[in-house]
């Protein structure tokens, strides 16, 4: 296993080399300047701005300023933020911290709904429950997130006079009046505040892993070695969760890996909407302002995010399945 991971580590480094490059070629190629708030400013004059482009080479072609920039990184220097007039290093944490709270909760809501309801899906083939929740996973695969979150906002928002509704807040992390809570308050003002998002986030990714569940319990259920044990006598709860879900689980946790990758991007939008303080507004700000060293920062983290998901999901996959631990 230390070998595995090192090798992925040593394999991982060009792929990220790869993502970067491309990342700043067309931040560079993008109209605009990162400078641009300073050219219209009075009290920053030519040779500010000379000196600016001089420390950071924004003077030099594209190819110089990539590796500077990769010079700066390998020193775990990501840079300065232009947008924010602040490092990007501590720009980045500010707001990671609150998009991989949002994200693993949804996805651990995530996952503690929908492989159950798959498994029941499964093994109640074509009853009414089955069809029932085919319906609704059909139904809201194909509800986009953004809709989703804009319906729930307004039945929120028309909702008001029911006690249950009225303490959901619709926007935001923290309420106003925050830091005069004590320490209980705080805690439960964010609470409310990651209902709607994570209702909306476990909905839109329910859908399609519920699916995956039933379709992968089906095809195990159908299998030889299912008939075998019940032709031995075996309790169909063991046979369920003991035999089928153990193979049926690993196509899952390599997805695992991809979930994990796309806390970035799945949040982003739903961020926006709501308000939300994470890395896929911040990274929408960044774009808007070409502010290069806060992209590249961002998009960074969703690169090294990627790799260790897929890493994660092998490591879990070799815990779970001896047969690729002895492979």
């Amino acid at each position: 296993m230390r070998d595995e991971i090192l090798r992925r580590a040593l394999v991982s480094v060009p792929q990220l080399l790869l993502m970067s490059f491309i990342t700043f070629l067309f931040i560079e190629l993008a109209p605009g300047d990162v400078l641009a708030k300073y050219r219209f400013d009075p009290r920053v004059n030519a040779q500010i701005l000379k000196e600016i482009e001089s420390k950071y080479h924004f003077d030099k072609p594209v190819l110089v300023q990539y590796g500077h920039w990769l010079w700066r990184m390998l020193h775990f220097d990501l840079g300065y933020s232009f947008s924010r007039e602040a490092n990007v290093t501590s720009v980045i944490a500010e707001r990671l911290f609150n998009t991989l709270l949002l994200s693993f909760v949804s996805i651990l809501f995530t996952w503690l709904i929908a492989i159950p309801l798959g498994i029941y899906a499964a093994v109640k083939q074509y009853s009414w429950g089955d069809r029932i929740m085919s319906f609704i996973s059909y139904f809201g695969m194909s509800l986009p997130s953004f809709f989703l979150a804009l319906l729930l906002m307004f039945l929120i928002h028309a909702g008001r006079d029911l006690p249950l509704l009225s303490i959901i807040p619709i926007e935001g992390m923290i309420s106003a009046d925050h830091e005069s809570m004590n320490a209980w308050g705080k805690f439960m003002d964010r609470v409310l505040h990651m209902i709607l998002p994570v209702i909306i986030l476990t909905i839109s990714s329910l859908a399609g892993l519920q699916r995956i569940s039933r379709g992968n319990m089906l095809e195990e259920l159908r299998k030889q070695y299912i008939t075998t044990a019940r032709a031995k006598g075996l309790p169909e709860n063991r046979i369920i969760y003991r035999h089928a879900l153990r193979n049926a689980i690993n196509p899952l946790i390599t997805l695992f890996g991809f979930e994990f990758s796309s806390l970035l991007s799945g949040a982003a939008l739903l961020e926006i909407i709501i308000n939300w303080p994470g890395l896929g507004s911040l990274l929408l700000a960044a774009v808007r302002a070409q502010d290069t060293f806060l992209v590249m920062g961002s998009m960074l983290m969703g690169g090294v995010m990627l790799i260790l998901g897929n890493l994660i999901a092998d490591i879990l996959l070799v815990i779970a399945d001896p047969r690729v631990r002895r492979g």
